[in-house]
């Protein structure tokens, strides 16, 4: 198996633990790419594990899994997954316990974290021990003036799920959990600490929970920035596909640099 460049990737065939992002990776929007249901398959076929990290928390893990059903991958179940809201979780529960976090996000995400044990208000608070901004696809002026009026008149530490600048649709691209907190930040002067991919975070968790080496991982991604980058700093093989947001001009340019190049995950052979 050669990549997008020629490299022998053959050594992907000895991988155990398969990391797929999923905006840009697997589908876009609503639309399942070709050969995602064959490699997963596959995958399983020769005795290996997959999981679905993504820096897109708009979703809770449940509503994930019904997604991916009616996109076909029908076998899929919450233990497929590992979020930038359960590295949220799992960080903010470490650093802050049972204090007070003011959050905005959809009613998904503020559902999740609650579930998964934060203690989460909505609403304008003096109280709060730290504030949390989240990639919100039901963002409304009201919810945006409040985040403002936590960051202006609270100096508590601020934090945001994942620093991806914009996210895949049908159409494009529409402004992401990054691009958001840059808008933060002109109104407010203040810039979070982001959670998601980059951060290793995701990937460790994932290979602990299935006690798998990082030789036998492999992170696939569209974004170099956040998706290759997390799998770098982690120090596992990595993919970067050029279905989604990184271009030729991109991997070029860039100083973060994936093992092996493909157009799609269809291009993975094993």
């Amino acid at each position: 198996m050669k990549d997008f460049f020629g490299k022998d990737a053959s050594v992907l065939k000895n991988k155990k633990l398969f990391l797929f992002d999923m905006d840009g990776t697997i589908y876009r929007e609503n639309d399942l790419f070709d050969g995602v249901i064959e490699l997963l398959a596959k995958i399983k076929e020769k005795g290996g594990r997959y999981a679905f990290i993504t820096n897109n928390p708009s979703k809770s893990v449940i509503d994930y899994v019904k997604k991916l059903k009616k996109l076909g991958i029908t076998n899929a179940t919450e233990e497929d997954f590992f979020t930038s809201a359960q590295a949220t979780v799992l960080l903010l529960k470490e650093r802050f316990g049972d204090k007070l976090i003011y959050a905005q996000g959809t009613k998904s995400f503020i559902k999740g974290i609650k579930k998964g044990g934060l203690n989460i208000t909505e609403k304008y608070t003096e109280n709060a021990a730290a504030i949390l901004v989240s990639f919100d696809t039901e963002l409304t002026a009201k919810k945006m003036r409040v985040s403002c009026e936590m960051l202006t008149k609270n100096d508590i530490p601020y934090y945001a799920t994942n620093p991806d600048w914009v996210c895949p649709v049908s159409f494009g691209s529409i402004p992401d959990c990054g691009s958001m907190c840059v808008g933060y930040e002109y109104a407010t002067g203040k810039k979070p600490i982001f959670i998601g991919k980059p951060e290793s975070l995701m990937v460790f968790a994932v290979m602990d929970k299935f006690s798998v080496k990082k030789e036998e991982t492999v992170v696939i991604g569209d974004r170099l920035y956040t998706d290759v980058a997390a799998g770098v700093n982690a120090g596992v093989d990595t993919i970067c596909v050029l279905s989604g947001e990184a271009t030729l001009e991109d991997l070029e340019n860039s100083d973060i640099k994936p093992t092996f190049v493909l157009n799609s995950v269809k291009d993975i052979v094993l």
